[in-house]
């Protein structure tokens, strides 16, 4: 009779114990999904703020190429899957130290904006996303898909402090190449910084001139080409480095062409749509030479991985057996 009542008692007890799931993909989608409602408000924040601004419209695309990349990799990570707990342990701590951040800066009276508040939470909601992959899914996993997990850092909106300095540094650089486009075809012009005076006109290359927006979706686009096109470490990195140069022509090319409309054709051509919303058709223009790269480099990796096959008899070479 105590036996069974003890036997009883331990099972009682073991019933009311939680269990560790033993399928990590089980895991990893009962943590996520705890997540994603712990972050509802500010994720649904995201997408309305993302869907009415200029320069993050790309942010609700980014979650959907993650997790395409991810499941080309699926029949690798099947037998990578463990536990990493330490990793994860930092991946939390930092999610963590991005909502403490948030929350003493609000406490002391820091008048957040909205992009901002946005950028640190989401920072923090990736975090703790990482973290719950490290410790469901284990640190051969998530190097596996390293690229796809850290892409999704795009989603957080960038600070309005970086925002700012790569605005101003586009718009200076952009100006400059416009000024030597013009200057190059000898067109008449007195430039005093930021403004041409022309012809019949004056042009002020304003913020909005910078290109920000198509220079970050021709970064992101440039990621994406390395990681899916190219092996070569080196070579992923002069792919995504030449979208500067490119950025800073493209944006030079789109001065000196409305310049040049408002000199010869009417100086009304200011107001024209080509100026105000001419943007995809340069950043069109743009997709030219980054592709033209990219053949050049997935090329040469073909090359290389293919050399000539050795004809028998040639100098220097044994013949073939």
């Amino acid at each position: 009779m105590k036996q069974t009542e003890l036997t009883s008692q331990h099972s009682i007890a073991r019933g009311n114990t939680w269990k560790w799931p033993r399928s990590p993909g089980t895991g990893i989608l009962l943590f996520s999904g705890a997540l994603t409602l712990s972050f509802l408000s500010s994720l649904w924040e995201l997408i309305s703020y993302s869907a009415n601004s200029d320069l993050y419209s790309y942010i609700r695309l980014i979650p959907f190429v993650s997790a395409y990349l991810i499941w080309l990799k699926k029949e690798k990570l099947r037998g990578l899957m463990d536990r990493s707990p330490r990793a994860a342990l930092l991946a939390l701590m930092i999610g963590a130290g991005f909502l403490i951040a948030y929350w003493t800066l609000v406490g002391q009276g820091w008048q957040v904006n909205r992009n901002d508040k946005l950028a640190l939470l989401m920072a923090a909601f990736l975090s703790f996303l990482l973290g719950g992959g490290f410790l469901f899914l284990g640190a051969g996993v998530m190097r596996a898909i390293a690229f796809p997990a850290g892409i999704l850092f795009f989603m957080a909106p960038l600070p309005t402090f970086l925002i700012s300095w790569i605005t101003t540094f586009l718009q200076h650089a952009s100006a400059e190449a416009g000024y030597a486009l013009l200057s190059l075809v000898g067109e008449p012009i007195l430039r005093r910084g930021l403004f041409f005076q022309l012809s019949g006109i004056t042009i002020e290359v304003a913020e909005e001139c910078s290109g920000i927006h198509s220079s970050l979706v021709l970064f992101i686009t440039s990621l994406l080409a390395g990681y899916l096109f190219l092996r070569t470490p080196w070579k992923r990195a002069v792919l995504t480095l030449a979208v500067i140069p490119l950025a800073i022509l493209r944006n030079g090319f789109r001065i000196f062409t409305i310049a040049m409309l408002c000199v010869h054709v009417d100086p009304r051509m200011i107001d024209s749509p080509i100026h105000h919303r001419g943007g995809p058709i340069f950043f069109m223009l743009s997709l030219v030479p980054f592709l033209a790269l990219l053949f050049v480099l997935r090329r040469s990796e073909r090359t290389r991985n293919n050399p000539a096959p050795v004809i028998a008899g040639s100098p220097g070479k044994e013949p073939l057996t």
